[in-house]
């Protein structure tokens, strides 16, 4: 089985383009440019809301297949909280799901984790995990002082 090449980095320049091109990619059930996203590691590690943790390309691949295979899914990151290092991210979301039509009134709501990293190709995705959500969205987190004493 051959890999696939990861689009340019400049195409990845930030850890929020590779999640914009993620749920870009999840939106229009585009197997390739989902994968593109991925750090090409074999530890990467994806948890689907109630499922089982997939590791590796393989897992994770086949997973996503399987998912596509009904058609994409919009699902529109909100509530994003970013913690960044030098070479890493973590982003903290809510996932406002509407099934495959993004003029859909909402289905689902679901908790999500997203981690990247900063490699020689740019910013890729390293670990996606995503928590079943509420039937009602969740409220926004209240704001945290700027400063702490």
């Amino acid at each position: 089985m051959s890999r696939l090449k990861p689009p340019q980095a400049s195409l990845l320049a930030s850890a929020d383009d590779v999640e914009a091109q993620f749920y870009e990619a999840l939106a229009h059930a585009d197997l390739a440019r989902l994968m593109a996203v991925w750090a090409d590691d074999e530890e990467i590690v994806c948890v689907h809301p109630g499922g089982a943790r997939l590791v590796g390309p393989a897992a994770i691949r086949a997973s996503f297949e399987a998912i596509f295979s009904h058609g994409g899914v919009s699902s529109t990151p909100e509530q994003i909280h970013r913690l960044q290092g030098l070479g890493a991210a973590v982003h903290h979301l809510v996932e406002t799901v509407r099934g495959a039509r993004a003029d859909a009134p909402p289905k689902a709501w679901v908790v999500a984790t997203n981690v990247y990293i900063n490699t020689a190709q740019g910013w890729r995705m390293v670990a996606h995990h995503a928590s079943p959500g509420e039937a009602q969205p969740p409220a926004p987190a209240p704001e945290r002082p700027s400063t702490l004493h």
